[in-house]
């Protein structure tokens, strides 16, 4: 099983569209980041971790055929508005994706997306097909199950999902706080990978200090910063961290 990131940048990527790299080098490839996605490839399925805005260049990057599974984290446009871009792979197999989010994340999606859900037409026949998000989720693999564990986080104003994978790897790109009576599933992580944004302060995000406190805590084997803005040079943060945690960069690949 194998875990990519397939894009680790902040709301509006690196550069910002008006091309703004803040802090970061230019010169370095690692620092141009897009929108928050993940990918989890076994070898029965594709399943994607949200559907930020850049998923389209994402999957054509990683030449990704197919798409079987989606997971959402929550309704915010830069984890939601590359969702058109699954009617490819519905087109390439007429089945139908399954879609699992919360139910906040579920009315968004239904509510702004319809079209995906529901068949207006043989000519445009649902796409999507939407799943109550369960806290344990066991899929099958050729040889093996893989569990799928859903831990809800806060994330300023709104919860968010994080998303634990096989009790090896948990994934959590936005998010400023996690419930103290949730610490128990994080123990013994290979992998922790964790939203930070900057360095100052942000009431949904975790900065750099709030990132690095928490890993403390967990004390994952490694832990990789996601959705790093403009601020965070890739080669200046890295200088700055404990050697069991680096940024990510796009294309990250994790063998699990």
């Amino acid at each position: 099983m194998k875990f990519i990131i397939l894009g680790c940048g902040s709301s509006m990527g690196v550069p910002r569209p008006d091309g703004f790299f803040g802090n970061c080098d230019p010169n370095n490839k690692k620092n141009y980041r897009t929108r928050c996605s993940a990918l989890i490839k076994t070898s029965l399925d594709n399943i994607l971790i949200d559907t930020s805005p850049d998923l389209r260049q994402q999957l054509l990057r990683h030449k990704i055929k197919k798409i079987t599974k989606v997971f959402y984290s929550h309704m915010h446009a830069d984890q939601t508005h590359g969702i058109n871009d699954l009617r490819s792979f519905f087109i390439n197999s007429r089945k139908q994706i399954e879609v699992y989010a919360d139910v906040f994340t579920s009315k968004y999606l239904k509510d702004n997306f319809s079209y995906c859900f529901v068949s207006n037409s043989k000519e445009y026949p649902a796409t999507l097909k939407l799943n109550k998000l369960k806290k344990n989720l066991t899929l099958k693999d050729k040889n093996k199950k893989i569990n799928i564990r859903s831990i809800e986080v806060e994330h300023g104003k709104v919860d968010s999902i994080c998303y634990i994978i096989d009790k090896k790897l948990a994934y959590i790109s936005d998010v400023n706080n996690i419930d103290k009576k949730n610490y128990k599933y994080f123990k013994n992580l290979k992998y922790l990978i964790i939203d930070c944004l900057w360095y100052n302060f942000h009431p949904s995000h975790y900065n750099l200090e709030g990132a690095l406190n928490i890993i403390k805590k967990f004390k994952p084997k490694k832990a990789i910063l996601t959705n790093l803005s403009p601020i965070l040079d890739y080669k200046e943060l890295k200088k700055l961290l404990p050697k069991n945690v680096i940024p990510a960069h796009d294309g990250l690949l994790i063998n699990l």
